[in-house]
């Protein structure tokens, strides 16, 4: 009785959670030999690329610019090929942070600018917000500088449904543009017109450092804004500890209509945020707690994935990583309800499976309800970090970041790092158990390693592939959790002293694409 529910749980189980990993379908590297680096990206109307980042470089493919560091905006053609490239800037300090294709088929840009010359004017002091408004082809419409005589900055922006636009950064001047500081900085959030007029600023906060770092327009035609906040007071309620998570809900003309500080007491910091399909919201960034809403750190910061509903109430959270330092950047719900995130892993353990070595882009597909479906980790020897990732046309996603490595998954890298941009193959999970081979694993029960050396398997491998081919694994439990995805070759053991205790499901997968699977019993 029990073999027989044990078989059909296996059958069942190979038929709903066999999920391949995405493959690289191109990379493409473009810098100096300087400092470059991405910070947005969208897929266009014709199939291809827009991307925004800082070109620091005075030679190679982005220079020469106008100055100290420039925006840079790249389009490219749906593999990724060079259609064309513009620097703005003045002789000073520029970064771009979001880009957003616009309804008349051009392009906004936001970041910040401390140059009073060249493509700059208008600049009140220190650093301002940038707005810069592009042509399809990536000529300058207009461009504003939003501030005081302190520091503004402009980390995301999203046109609007009536044609203006929302800008959301940081704020820590209570003159020129600003009319309010509760302290340090502030949230500050700005709805300008279509032509960049400002038509309301809103600074949020308390008396001490609150830096928001992604907005929304919401179904209702307010606002979502997050970031991290370390104030106890003014506009910040029910702070966990050192920096918070802050989620503030702003009707149509900025006013708070609730606000949500979320954490424990170590550090929180929330860097993208987006209103979901059920009305709720999806947001990312990082985490060291171990308390408050934070369960299930593993060492350092991990991404920290929470669901909120509609009105910034927890529906779950997901601590993802390793014990090293991984960092949450962006995320987006994905054609089937669930999401995809991409940041930066430090990791080698845990939740992080590949890594090239430093930090990889770390690229990870949850379920609906926050389940791993399958992680995937991008780079070389040195280090790479994933600021933006999308879903594209064809189901596949496109990623972009920066590039220390030559090596590895990375190629063509000028200097000291380049925008690095990489096109993801669509992911297809089977919907039908395939035929399989009794998968023998030994021993079993076991709690260190376990060998597969069954002789269906090992005929397959000797006909098909030579000797001692690379195989992939996977473990999952009885509720399709996976705990193990790695390499090994045939003659391999494989390493299980970090699984709990169970039963599981162990699939091996044959470079011809050849599935096959057993039972194990992990015992503690």
């Amino acid at each position: 009785m029990i073999k027989t529910f044990l078989s059909q749980l296996l059958t069942l189980l190979l038929a709903t959670t066999i999920t391949a990993q995405p493959s690289i379908e191109w990379q493409q590297t473009f810098g100096g030999s300087n400092w470059d680096e991405a910070r947005s990206i969208q897929q266009t109307r014709d199939g291809g690329y827009i991307v925004t980042g800082t070109a620091g470089s005075q030679d190679g493919d982005a220079g020469p610019n106008n100055g100290y560091e420039d925006f840079w905006v790249l389009k490219l053609d749906s593999l990724g090929a060079l259609q064309w490239k513009k620097l703005y800037g003045g002789s000073d300090l520029e970064e771009a942070f979001s880009i957003q294709l616009t309804s008349d088929g051009g392009y906004v840009v936001a970041g910040f600018a401390k140059s009073n010359d060249g493509d700059v004017s208008g600049h009140q002091g220190d650093f301002d917000a940038w707005v810069v408004k592009l042509d399809s082809a990536g000529e300058m419409q207009w461009q504003k500088c939003l501030g005081g005589t302190g520091w503004e900055d402009a980390l995301d922006i999203q046109q609007t449904a009536e044609g203006g636009y929302i800008v959301a950064g940081r704020s820590g001047t209570p003159n020129g543009d600003v009319t309010v500081n509760h302290g340090s900085l502030d949230f500050w959030v700005v709805k300008l017109s279509n032509t960049g007029q400002i038509e309301w600023q809103k600074s949020l906060g308390g008396s001490f450092l609150d830096l928001a770092h992604s907005v929304s327009q919401t179904s209702d035609g307010g606002y979502i804004v997050a970031g991290g906040s370390n104030s106890p007071d003014g506009d910040v309620s029910n702070v966990h500890g050192n920096s918070d998570y802050w989620v503030v809900k702003l009707n149509f003309e900025g006013k708070i209509e609730w606000q949500k500080a979320l954490g424990g007491t170590g550090t929180e910091r929330a860097n993208d945020i987006h209103q979901t399909q059920d009305g709720g919201y999806i947001v990312i960034g990082q985490s060291r707690s171990h308390n408050g809403d934070v369960s299930g750190n593993h060492g350092g910061f991990d991404y920290w994935v929470v669901k909120l509903n509609g009105t910034g109430a927890i529906e779950w959270q997901k601590a993802l990583g390793g014990s090293g330092e991984d960092y949450g950047r962006a995320i987006e719900q994905t054609d089937d309800n669930g999401y995809v995130a991409i940041g930066l892993a430090g990791s080698f353990d845990g939740d992080v499976l590949g890594n090239d070595g430093g930090a990889d882009f770390w690229v990870v597909k949850l379920s609906e309800t926050g389940e791993i479906q399958w992680q995937k980790t991008l780079g070389g020897s040195m280090a790479e970090t994933g600021h933006a990732v999308k879903q594209t046309k064809d189901g596949g996603f496109i990623l972009a970041g920066d590039a220390w490595s030559n090596d590895g998954d990375v190629t063509g890298v000028q200097g000291k790092t380049d925008i690095w941009v990489v096109k993801l193959s669509p992911v297809s999970t089977s919907t039908s158990a395939p035929t399989l081979l009794p998968l023998e694993i030994f021993p079993n029960p076991a709690a260190q390693y376990i060998s597969i050396k069954s002789p269906a398997l090992s005929g397959i491998i000797s006909l098909e592939e030579g000797a001692e081919p690379v195989l992939s694994i996977s473990i999952t439990d009885l509720l399709g959790r996976e705990h193990l995805r790695s390499t090994f070759s045939d003659a391999q053991e494989v390493d299980i002293s970090a699984i709990p205790g169970g039963l599981y499901v162990v699939t091996v997968g044959l470079p011809s694409g050849k599935v096959f699977a057993g039972r194990a019993c992990i015992i503690r």
